[in-house]
């Protein structure tokens, strides 16, 4: 099998395909009305983050924005934190969902462990539940500003929810019913919600988890909640006796059938649409606010212009309602399209279930995690063999660094004519940073682009801007998406030292990246979890690709106990296949594979086995927690474990800890 290489040649779009693109429709838009002529993605770019208040503009009067009052200007003070965007205006994000689309077209579908029929919503049909819900709704005194959080499942109920919320002005805030109940106290209690809406229970892997008592729990813990609405999901007839003001879903929307008329409040452009969280891996999860005005702007531009989805397409990403781009698939309809939903495990009940339920319900834009592409790489999958994929056109994947092997995976086991894009941002903008563009070419390791409007830059450690070396990822220019505030956090304190206590006025993301001089990128892990050996930085994931070659591995971390003065050291702890035995020959192979592709001052001087890799409710690797742990900060201040998912593996590395003296 040829070596892959980052940077190697793997697709590259036809001149059909860019003509028929979004993005030069878009172009063709700023000939004609703006007078502006780009010839290469590069200089759009480069412009849109120049001239941000032109760019933005741009797009609020090509996506011909509905609105009840005009702004007053664009931008009002162009600085970070603190940039007012279109002041004046007042509109509804929902109301853009479901503007001019046809009744009988398919907007929503579905298919879950507990369901395993499709379900298919039509546009009517969504406009009309979401119309009865919002009445409801306003019938328990909801108004806007007021919020309403789901505990929900990836389920087209959860979007109505949404929806209607979204529709009255009330804000949203969402998690998957997999958290345990403290962790949703700790994210909910923040915010004093009025409503809480919530299934009686989840099934993942064939086995069904009651809700019921952890609803009880989060009902005593914030007393804020007046009434609770309880989904049927798991059982026909839940027991809610023991719950406080709660009704069954189906009663409450009886109550309100002959409801079917959305009037849609107008609202800010900044007005709350929904609260985030970031991970909370140490102390309460920052609660993020995102407004209306500024997550319609860039979920359009996003949805349309950087993933080229059309009125055509099927849109899907595999997630749960606790990630944030559960609320990026919604915006999916945006489009006009229809977004793809799935609730259970993506290899239950066969391991390649995703790629035949993709086949099954013709998904056009297959979104997932680099974790499950690199999944399915080292399980030996080959869905093109299993599967007819031919309405398949792009796949994109996010939540961490898509090694090359992976990316060559796709062409040669997936589909050799496929629009493969790595993108990467966060919850923190509810979108992202960086990742594809239909116009250039796929190259195995990098995301093709910066996008438009994010000003991303790499600045070395006293904040020069670099090129083609690895680096802090920056941006320089605020965007309409970056968060409001964080609920309760007086004076920014939280928000300020999140991102610009590194650099004044300039967003330190905590990523790892290198910015190549044709504008493509790699990214290389989080910058806070860098692997710094006698000067010489990588990311974790270098670490990973190397040691993802060797055949029994399953999965691994990499924590870096050096100080500034080079004493200390660099473990590497393994997940083995089972049966895969860890002796003194796969150790020294370990370690021989990442002097060979990393360095040689890369090479771990300890390597351990562990059962799993500790990780947060959305799968991403604790690498800073456990070297927290590692460096004896204690359990509680370490790590927030009801943001895990598997906080019982810690014990390992905290007696770990004793054994080494560090």
């Amino acid at each position: 099998m040829q070596e892959i290489e980052e940077g190697m040649f793997l697709w590259e779009p036809s001149e059909t395909w860019k003509q028929q693109s979004n993005m030069v429709k878009y172009l063709d838009w700023l000939h004609k009305n703006k007078e502006l002529v780009f010839n290469r993605y590069k200089d759009l770019w480069q412009w849109s983050v120049t001239e941000i208040e032109t760019f933005w503009e741009s797009l609020w009067q090509y996506f011909n924005i509905s609105y009840s009052a005009p702004y007053v200007k664009v931008l009002t003070e162009r600085k970070m934190p603190g940039a007012l965007w279109f002041a004046g205006a007042r509109l509804n994000y929902a109301e853009h969902i479901f503007r001019h689309q046809p009744d009988e077209k398919v907007a929503v579908i579905a298919k879950s462990e507990v369901r395993p029929q499709l379900q298919k919503l039509t546009w009517k049909e969504l406009y009309e539940q979401t119309a009865v819900f919002a009445a409801a709704l306003k019938n328990y005194g909801v108004k806007p500003g007021d919020r309403v959080v789901g505990f929900l499942p990836n389920i087209p109920e959860t979007i109505i929810a949404f929806l209607a919320c979204a529709s009255i002005g009330a804000v949203w805030s969402c998690c998957s019913p997999d958290f345990g109940s403290a962790a949703v106290v700790d994210r909910f209690k923040q915010i004093e919600p009025k409503l809480l809406i919530s299934a009686d229970g989840y099934r993942y892997r064939g086995k069904d988890y009651q809700r019921i008592p952890s609803v009880q729990e989060i009902q005593k813990a914030i007393p804020s909640i007046e009434n609770t609405i309880i989904l049927p999901y798991i059982a026909k007839s839940p027991d809610i006796h023991e719950l406080k003001n709660t009704v069954i879903w189906d009663t409450l929307l009886e109550r309100q059938k002959n409801k079917n008329v959305i009037r849609f409040e107008q609202v800010a452009f900044d007005h709350p649409l929904w609260i985030l969280y970031s991970s909370g891996t140490t102390g309460l999860p920052k609660a993020i606010v995102q407004g209306h005005g500024g997550i319609l702007l860039e979920h359009l531009k996003q949805c349309h212009l950087q993933m080229n989805i059309t009125k055509k397409d099927r849109f899907f990403w595999y997630t749960s309602t606790g990630w944030m781009m559960w609320n990026f698939l919604v915006s999916g309809l945006l489009t006009g399209g229809s977004i793809v939903l799935y609730d259970g495990h993506p290899g239950y009940p066969e391991n390649d279930f995703m790629w035949t339920f993709a086949e099954e319900t013709g998904i056009t834009f297959f979104g997932t995690s680099a974790a499950y592409l690199h999944s399915c790489m080292n399980t030996g999958m080959r869905p093109k063999d299993a599967c007819q994929l031919n309405k398949l056109k792009s796949i994109g994947s996010t939540g961490a660094p898509l090694s090359p092997e992976a990316f060559a995976w796709v062409y040669r086991h997936v589909k050799e004519d496929i629009w493969l894009s790595s993108l990467s941002g966060g919850t923190d903008i509810c979108s992202a940073f960086v990742g594809g563009s239909p116009l250039l070419a796929v190259h195995a390791g990098e995301i093709q682009c910066r996008h438009l409007g994010a000003s991303v830059k790499v600045f070395d450690e006293s904040g020069k801007e670099i090129i083609d070396a690895v680096g802090e990822l920056v941006v320089t220019e605020p965007m309409p998406s970056m968060p409001l505030y964080f609920w309760n956090d007086q004076n920014n304190k939280r928000y300020k030292s999140s991102y610009f206590e590194t650099y004044s006025d300039v967003w330190r993301h905590g990523d790892l990246i290198k910015i190549k001089t044709n504008g493509s990128l790699s990214i290389y892990g989080r910058s806070d979890s860098t692997i710094n050996r006698g000067g010489i930085r990588i990311g974790t994931s270098e670490l990973y690709r190397a040691a993802a070659n060797i055949t029994g591995i399953e999965d691994c971390l990499a924590v870096d106990l050096t100080d500034r003065n080079n004493k200390g050291m660099l473990l590497l702890f393994v997940v083995l296949h089972h049966g895969v035995p860890f002796t003194k020959t796969l150790e020294e192979e370990i370690k021989q594979c990442i002097r060979e592709n990393c360095s040689p001052r890369h090479q771990p001087d300890r390597i351990f086995q562990i059962s799993e890799v500790p990780q947060t409710l959305n799968g991403k690797k604790l690498e800073v927690p456990v070297k927290k742990l590692l460096m004896g900060v204690p359990l509680e201040k370490a790590v927030n474990d009801g943001s895990m998912k598997n906080p019982k593996c810690l014990d390992f590395f905290i007696e770990l800890k004793n054994q080494l003296s560090i």
